[in-house]
């Protein structure tokens, strides 16, 4: 292991976490992930493997069967997981925020009923706040909860629902109009309980099969078409209706921290397959490492990976002392996924023909990064939010 990406201030208990994720990557992900990738093919037995090393669980209670670590320790263990193989943390992504919105936001009743087969991986979570023509405007949702006699009817239509097919539990926002002027407040998070697969999957709760994506393969990503689907009002989290808007917000918070992560681990793992060709590959009678272009080149790939897990790390410890990372967790994400563009390309230029070949990993790499760009968030909406915090903070 190299000196990049370390982390001062670990605990015994996330050191040995880290390790033993590590091991797991390079023994069980990197050596099938490209063939996996190609495929298309999701990773079963990398997940069950995951679900043994408690990673489900990770940040799960312990009262409730979790772990019980922090949010440094899972992008940590993110990071090294995207090093691997970018989708796999994907898995685990949308599982995790489902999980963080039920401990912070959930009843207790809601807490006892999921997070323990959470933790085990036996329920798996998906969230879903996207619309076929939403973009980054939230509030613009239309699928709608409408009251009824004993409960709420959704309907509407869903879509980038990352794990939809493999989930049987979906965090949704929906509007539910309860006559307050705000939209923020007349929208609501209901938790919807699936069959995993595809086709009806629920009464009134269709997935349609996979999206065909340029990269993040092998992971599920698909919409979810509600048509008049019966739901409880326990199945509200938190069990009060307008609430759904600050929930969801608070989750892609730590999502953005998550996303940040997994930036890292793909210019991690990019910049150590660069720097390594450059000690292998010979032009003009000696390595391309020791050509200046090259030199300078690694220089900033190894700065711009540097930079980027700190600020991460940064966000993250915010987060776990209770305090606002909204800044924070925006420029992390925004910096990290730039960043990992940029290493990653520097290091496809290092490969040169070579990485345009589909044997190269660094081909996987290119096309995996450029969905940093755009998860939770894009880096034009993470300078709003910092642009609008800065002002608040700096008014005159």
């Amino acid at each position: 292991m190299g000196r990049l990406v370390s982390t001062e201030g670990l605990t015994d208990d996330q050191t040995e976490i880290l390790k033993l994720v590590r091991q797991f990557v390079e023994k069980e992900i990197i050596p099938v992930a490209t063939d996996l990738e190609h495929k298309d093919e999701y990773p079963t037995e990398i997940v069950e493997g995951l679900k043994e090393l408690g990673i489900f669980g990770l940040m799960i209670p312990e009262e409730f069967g979790g772990l019980g670590e922090s949010l440094l320790t899972y992008a940590l263990v993110v990071e090294e997981i995207a090093r691997g193989w970018m989708s796999v943390s994907g898995v685990i992504n949308t599982h995790f925020i489902v999980a963080y919105l039920l401990m912070h936001h959930g009843t207790d009743e809601q807490k006892q009923k999921y997070l323990p087969k959470m933790a085990t991986g036996e329920v798996r979570g998906a969230f879903s706040m996207s619309e076929p023509a939403l973009g980054s405007d939230v509030s613009a949702i239309s699928t709608k909860a409408v009251k009824t006699d004993d409960g709420y009817e959704i309907t509407g239509q869903k879509m980038w629902l990352t794990n939809g097919g493999s989930s049987t539990l979906v965090a949704v926002l929906v509007k539910t109009d309860e006559g307050d002027d705000s939209v923020y407040k007349n929208m609501t998070t209901f938790l919807v309980e699936k069959e995993a697969g595809f086709g009806e999957t629920a009464q009134g709760v269709t997935i349609p099969g996979k999206i065909d994506k340029m990269g993040y393969k092998g992971v599920d990503t698909t919409e979810m078409v509600f048509e008049g689907h019966k739901i409880s009002a326990d199945q509200i989290l938190g069990g009060k209706p307008g609430q759904g808007f600050y929930q969801m917000m608070d989750g892609v918070e730590v999502g953005r921290v998550n996303v940040g992560a997994r930036a890292v681990g793909i210019a991690n793992r990019a910049f150590e397959l660069g720097i390594a060709y450059a000690q292998q590959r010979e032009t003009f009678g000696k390595p391309i490492a020791q050509h200046q272009a090259i030199l300078f080149r690694l220089a900033e790939m190894g700065t711009k990976v540097e930079t980027a897990h700190a600020m991460v790390v940064k966000a993250a410890r915010l987060k776990d002392a209770g305090k606002r990372n909204d800044v924070e967790a925006g420029m992390a994400k925004m910096v990290a996924s730039e960043y990992c563009n940029e290493v990653v390309e520097a290091s496809f230029r290092i490969h040169g023909g070579y990485g345009y070949s589909k044997e190269y990993e660094i081909e996987r790499l290119y096309r995996e990064s450029a969905f940093m760009l755009i998860g939770e968030g894009t880096s034009d909406i993470q300078k709003m939010i910092i642009g609008r915090a800065l002002l608040k903070d700096y008014q005159l």
